[in-house]
């Protein structure tokens, strides 16, 4: 088996993200984890970045992903932190996965503010949510006719000038000029059809390393 280091927590808890694949899970990453990685253990063979810290503390450098690439350990990355860093790297080797890494690669966002939430450290239970996952969602709300373009357009901006830590469906609804029964109307849909985005591309992120693993088998 190979040896795949994969942090996460966030994105996907430890305990579904083992019940895909058999792996060293570690928490989301920061300045210096990978280096600290690389110096410990001389045999990793992938990196799965998924879920990463922002603002808490400064974020895992370029240069440490490189540096794991040089040393010829597959680098994958998706659904936050990972899309983010995959859209920056893939030219040098690094491995993007998911609809997040192509928003970024196509310009559909471009910041890490639009994947940015705030976690509990202790728990890692999200505290608000994704520029991102508010941005699909409403997309099929308005793909529902739940809201029209106009709508999902003053929505987004709410959402977009809004601090991370306090980003929610609620607050951005609260904020608008939506009559009071379409709020309604789109908060039971939200509540009824929510897609999480960045829960999605990291499973996609897991299952792409999985098949890496069973091809070295």
């Amino acid at each position: 088996m190979m040896n795949i280091v994969i942090y996460t927590g966030l994105s996907i808890s430890f305990n579904e993200a083992k019940s895909i694949l058999d792996a060293d899970y570690r928490p989301p990453v920061k300045r210096g984890d990978i280096y600290r990685l690389l110096e410990e253990n001389d045999n990793i063979d992938v990196i799965g970045i998924i879920d990463g810290v922002f603002h808490q503390s400064p974020a895992v450098a370029h240069k440490e992903i490189l540096k794991a690439l040089k040393e010829d350990i597959t680098v994958v990355g998706g659904a936050s932190m990972g899309a983010l860093r995959a859209c920056e790297l893939y030219p040098f080797g690094m491995i993007g996965v998911g609809n997040i890494f192509n928003d970024y690669k196509t310009g559909v966002i471009d910041s890490d503010d639009d994947v940015a939430v705030a976690l509990n450290p202790d728990t890692l239970e999200q505290m608000s949510e994704s520029w991102i996952n508010i941005k699909y969602n409403l997309d099929l709300a308005k793909e529902s006719r739940i809201i029209t373009g106009g709508d999902e357009k003053e929505l987004l901006s709410i959402a977009k000038d809004t601090y991370y830590p306090k980003r929610s469906f609620e607050y951005t609804f609260k904020k608008s000029s939506l009559s009071p029964e379409k709020i309604t109307s789109l908060t039971n849909y939200i509540n009824t059809n929510k897609f999480d985005i960045k829960h999605d591309d990291a499973k996609k992120v897991i299952e792409y390393i999985k098949k890496i693993n069973e091809k070295n088998e």
